[in-house]
């Protein structure tokens, strides 16, 4: 993906995020074979689609059916379910 993919044009415009190795290993599996060049370039990719969603209603609010369908998958796909 082009740096405007990403929205910065340097390297400087980046920053570091730590996560478990057993996550990243879940994830660098769930890409295998998949359009993506890396981990980085998908959990940017999941996150701005996560942003991009806008913001989440109240806490005290009941999720659909459709939503905790997708919250499951999303899990499955991550490697959590």
């Amino acid at each position: 993906m082009p740096a405007s993919y990403y929205n910065c044009s340097t390297m400087s415009d980046k920053v570091t995020l730590k996560i478990p190795r057993v996550l990243y290993e879940k994830l660098k599996a769930v890409i295998d074979g998949s359009s993506y060049r890396s981990v980085n370039e998908f959990v940017v990719y999941v996150l701005r689609d996560l942003v991009a969603e806008g913001p989440r209603r109240a806490s005290t609010d009941v999720l659909t059916r459709q939503e905790i369908l997708l919250i499951r998958k999303r899990l499955q796909e991550l490697g959590y379910l």
